[in-house]
């Protein structure tokens, strides 16, 4: 069963057993503007909850994104080198960007659920 939860920094993380799919949300890329650039982290790297781990930039600013759990990157979307407006064309599906393995899954209870964040961009 997978189960997708959300950071406050507008990250999504969909998990499955002990590994998860993140990104960023919809409203995250909408409030980006168009992606013209991402930077992904090596596969291998550990990251803490709360790090930086990728870098998005728009035509607007660049932003980083936020480990939302502590785990081991095991996977990186390759697909947004050559095209990194996949995120603005699908942010919550192939415009994912790293895959991990979950450190510590009792850190998914300090994240949201879909309601929960929906009420907090209003």
């Amino acid at each position: 069963m997978t189960n997708v939860y959300y950071t406050e920094d507008h990250e999504w993380i969909s998990v499955e057993g002990n590994n998860a799919v993140v990104g960023i949300t919809e409203h995250a890329q909408e409030q980006l503007g168009d992606i013209v650039f991402v930077e992904l982290p090596e596969v291998g790297t550990t990251v803490a909850k709360a790090d930086a781990m990728v870098v998005v930039e728009s035509v607007k600013a660049a932003s980083d994104v936020y480990a939302p759990v502590d785990g081991e990157i095991v996977a990186v979307n390759d697909a947004l080198e050559g095209e990194p407006g996949l995120i603005n064309d699908a942010a919550e599906a192939g415009g994912w960007l790293v895959k991990i393995t979950l450190g510590d899954t009792s850190q998914l209870e300090t994240l949201m659920d879909k309601a929960a964040y929906l009420a907090t961009i209003g």
